[in-house]
């Protein structure tokens, strides 16, 4: 059995679709088909049912996914050990984020690296105890126990308006004035709606009917259309003005992250130290100055 082999099998479980799955891991959909049949060839067993085009976990399959995962976690803990030995350092850091996060965290973060900064992999968090075979772990405090962790700078939550609304060019609004207007949120396991819901339930607040949608970019785009308020916490699009939601005491509406390590890694001192770098890049970012009080300077 090859370790790739295990990679692909993960991939596809991490993925839902063998289209999704080679694209993540760039080989052609026939060969992450060969492959996966191998491996169940290799271990007698069916590990997925293939129903419409898409691969189901079998309970064979669910019940082996965790042993799967702990063997590449520890080929990747070997990996690194391997290359602190040989090079003083690890030549490529693995990055996990939720979209959002990865969208306008990450990704933005990346950008700054150098030439002699670790080659960055980045990959979209999905939930599952995936982050064990991943360097770094940018997701909701306290989300994954046992990893050592830095605390990121709050993020604000942003009312995003067009510019003919009544609220453009206001840098503040207040959670009591969302609670009758037409509010666009994302799902309950949004950091930002969460955010959102617990001050809202503090002050014994609750939105009237608000719009669901899957995601921050959508929700913007409804509100430039003239839908509503967008209420997330990604950065500034479709040239709305972005105000930050606080309480009656105009404490902001946050987001709280962090990232996490292995403090058992070969590379814990080099991970903790790129962690601070985010750290401090974050703060920078969306400190007083950053994109939501950019996007209210550009339209007023």
């Amino acid at each position: 059995m090859e370790l790739r082999t295990l990679q692909y099998f993960l991939a596809v479980v991490e993925h839902g679709t063998v289209t999704r799955a080679s694209e993540a891991v760039r080989v052609t959909q026939p060969a992450l088909s060969r492959q996966v049949r191998q491996l169940e060839r290799e271990l007698g067993l069916d590990l997925f049912e293939r129903t419409r085009g898409r691969l189901v976990l079998t309970s064979a399959g669910l019940a082996l996914v965790p042993r799967a995962r702990a063997v590449v976690a520890e080929a990747r803990s070997l990996e690194v050990a391997a290359s602190v030995l040989a090079r003083g350092g690890i030549e490529r850091v693995t990055i996990a984020a939720p979209p959002t996060t990865l969208a306008d965290i990450v990704a933005p973060f990346v950008a700054t690296l150098g030439p002699t900064d670790p080659t960055p992999m980045v990959t979209e968090l999905d939930g599952t105890d995936q982050h064990d075979a991943v360097d770094l772990v940018v997701a909701a405090q306290g989300l994954y126990p046992g990893r050592t962790r830095l605390a990121l700078p709050p993020l604000p939550v942003f009312a995003y308006v067009g510019r003919d609304h009544p609220w453009s060019g206001e840098r503040e609004v207040a959670l009591d004035r969302l609670v009758h207007t037409p509010a666009i949120v994302l799902g309950p396991g949004a950091s930002s709606r969460m955010a959102l819901d617990a001050a809202m339930s503090e002050a014994g607040l609750g939105l009237d009917d608000p719009l669901v949608v899957s995601g921050g970019a959508v929700a913007q785009a409804l509100a430039a259309a003239g839908r509503g308020v967008a209420v997330v916490s990604d950065d500034p699009r479709f040239g709305l003005t972005g105000a930050r939601v606080v309480r009656a005491d105009r404490s902001e509406i946050s987001v709280h992250l962090d990232v996490s390590w292995s403090g058992t890694s070969p590379a814990a001192d080099q991970l903790a130290a790129l962690a601070q770098r985010l750290v401090t890049w974050v703060g920078h970012r969306y400190g007083p100055e950053g994109p939501g009080d950019a996007a209210h300077r550009r339209h007023t």
